[in-house]
């Protein structure tokens, strides 16, 4: 099933946005052990994502959907950056690729240099796009 047509529980997806709502800012999310680890990513075509904060003591071979390993924030009206999404980064040792609430993770997809599978959940933004694709059209860098 593509990304954009999957649908998770409201449970779940009402679980990880509690989970991550007090990283509402990015003071947050750095006294959250979490660093800004890319400029303000778009596509020319697709939409933007907005810029990635990752823990990076967080990105190992464990899936916890409470846990993301990466926080997004898209800029706002004004610009400010507000989370919008987390991202799960999960490397890959030989296990089964994880799934959240059975959609499947991608393989690869962040600079991190060893085998690994990635998933944005566009929990605390909606994006027209689907829940689980990576650019939303609604975000911009501009």
């Amino acid at each position: 099933m593509p990304a954009s047509a999957a649908v998770a529980s409201p449970g779940l997806l009402k679980e990880v946005h509690a989970a991550t709502a007090r990283f509402h800012s990015t003071t947050q999310a750095t006294k959250g052990g979490y660093v800004l680890s890319s400029p303000c990513i778009a596509h020319p075509t697709l939409g933007g994502m907005g810029f990635h904060w990752v823990d990076n003591n967080k990105v190992d071979p464990v899936f916890d959907p409470l846990e993301p390993e990466a926080l997004v924030y898209a800029p706002d009206a004004s610009g400010a950056p507000k989370l919008a999404a987390v991202e799960y980064i999960v490397i890959n040792v030989g296990q089964p690729a994880p799934t959240f609430d059975g959609q499947p993770f991608d393989v690869g997809g962040t600079p991190v240099p060893v085998p690994h599978w990635s998933l944005h959940v566009w929990v605390h933004r909606d994006n027209p796009a689907g829940t689980f694709t990576p650019f939303n059209p609604d975000v911009s860098c501009q």
